[in-house]
């Protein structure tokens, strides 16, 4: 299906992303987002919606949700195109711009800013052979809403940072939060580990270790439970279940980027200090570009992405200045135009 063409189409929903869209919008440009993932947000609302962030200017502190409909909020005032569950399979350029070609869309461009994080990513799936039917019927990859667990007996599989920040945040929403995880060495904050374990030892939630989801049961479309095998006493047992969260981390790759003749290096975007990425036409920012002196921060990427942007307006229109000027003397809101 082909769509209006855009002056700027944004790759990648997360903060980078919304505010690169904000920019394109207060510039007087049109502009598209374009995401893999089914909602905007990118790893903030995939992997931590409910952690505070602290280093964001203005903010002593945000959920990683709040910060994400904030900056959408913020970007909607222009009303960008937004492509989600949209994988980006080709390029094209033809006839003065670019089509980016997704499985279903062809979405055509005069600019690209490239805000794809670590690329598109997928969570790892449950390699218990049983547990592909239950996705959607009590196992859930990714937590929008902690409330749709009240009450429950919840699994959490895994051994990271996602899977005790989400034993954590459980803990009084759930009616029991167990964790399992194949071994007694977690990959999670120390402090977030300790709290968990004092759950633990009050009776709130339980942690076992060496043990490994086996299969997963359910009746009248439902999860109903599960079977853990002890990897060291080689032995099973059945635990009763209401909904299953695999925290196992996530498949990510640039896909049909690395195709387009870019400068990469370890599967980052190597730009100038104009956020170009050499191929005109095509800018990058955020977590997926590389350069001396690079931090992988979000403070980081709404810089580069105002850089990115600027440059983009001016290289499609080249009448328009790079600096903005500054937005408290705009018409567009409502201000003295300087």
């Amino acid at each position: 299906m082909a769509h209006e063409l855009k002056d700027i189409t944004i790759i990648g929903a997360g903060p980078t992303g919304l505010f690169g869209a904000f920019y394109a919008g207060m510039r007087g440009v049109s502009a598209r987002i374009v995401d893999a993932l089914p909602e905007l947000g990118g790893q903030l609302v995939a992997l931590y919606p409910e952690k505070y962030i602290f280093d964001v200017a203005g903010f002593p502190k945000i959920l990683a949700k709040d910060l994400v409909r904030n900056l959408a909020e913020q970007a909607g005032q222009f009303h960008p195109d937004i492509q989600l569950n949209q994988r980006v399979v080709s390029l094209e350029e033809d006839g003065g711009h670019f089509t980016l070609v997704t499985d279903t869309e062809r979405l055509p461009t005069r600019a690209i800013v490239i805000a794809a994080g670590i690329g598109a990513f997928s969570p790892r799936a449950l390699p218990a052979p049983t547990a592909a039917a239950w996705y959607g019927r009590g196992i859930h990859d990714r937590v929008t809403d902690p409330g749709l667990f009240r009450g429950q007996k919840v699994l959490i599989v895994g051994g990271g940072d996602s899977a005790f920040d989400w034993a954590h945040h459980l803990l009084d929403v759930a009616d029991h939060v167990t964790l399992v995880h194949r071994s007694d060495r977690f990959r999670a904050h120390d402090a977030t580990v300790q709290h968990v374990r004092k759950a633990e030892a009050m009776g709130r939630t339980s942690i076992l270790t060496f043990h490994e989801l086996v299969s997963v049961h359910g009746e009248n479309g439902r999860v109903t439970s599960v079977v853990l095998k002890d990897n060291k006493a080689k032995t099973e047992r059945s635990l009763d279940v209401d909904a299953i969260l695999p925290m196992l981390g996530f498949v990510s790759d640039l896909g049909a980027i690395t195709e387009w003749g870019l400068n990469l290096v370890k599967d980052e975007i190597v730009v100038g200090p104009t956020m170009d990425t050499g191929r005109p036409g095509i800018y990058a920012a955020g977590d997926v570009v590389s350069y001396p002196g690079k931090l992988k921060l979000i403070a980081t990427g709404f810089g580069e992405a105002s850089t990115a942007v600027n440059q983009a307006v001016h290289w499609i229109y080249p009448e328009k200045k790079i600096n903005p000027g500054h937005s408290s003397n705009m018409a567009l809101f409502g201000q003295k135009d300087d």
